[in-house]
């Protein structure tokens, strides 16, 4: 692949920020990565720099964030005509390994436009996979 991927990160840890920019840096896929520390900081962006926006392929935007979570930023942007076809990867820790709860939030963010869901890992080679797994998935559903 010769394309080089525009990724936005919403993600309000710097540890998990710099975890996720370090994992994306050794896949075989050429990436340039935007961060945003909360959802406003992130929906201000978008919205304000739409034709940015629409040069994003992916945005990987955690559920608990400050001032405007991942549920209100997805929820803002696939209810925005100019916004709704950016694909959002969503991902959080903030659960427990309840099989079914988690199979339901899946459901409900499926539903509400998400093209993907991540569950934070505890290792470094398994963020790298999940990634790298997770691009390639949608990659091969959209041709970019």
């Amino acid at each position: 692949m010769t394309k080089t991927l525009n990724i936005i990160l919403a993600e309000d840890d710097l540890e998990d920020q710099a975890f996720f920019k370090s994992a994306l840096s050794e896949l075989p896929i050429s990436t340039m990565i935007t961060t945003f520390r909360n959802g406003e900081e992130l929906m201000n962006y978008l919205i304000t720099n739409s034709s940015s926006a629409g040069s994003t392929d992916f945005l990987f935007l955690d559920l608990s964030m400050p001032y405007k979570t991942g549920f209100e930023c997805l929820l803002e942007i696939k209810e925005n005509a100019i916004l709704k076809d950016l694909r959002v990867v969503l991902f959080t820790c903030s659960f427990t390994r309840d099989i079914e709860f988690e199979q339901d939030l899946i459901n409900r963010l499926t539903r509400m436009g998400a093209a993907g869901f991540i569950r934070k890992p505890d290792s470094f080679e398994e963020l790298k996979n999940i990634i790298e797994t997770t691009l390639n998935r949608l990659m091969d559903k959209n041709t970019l």
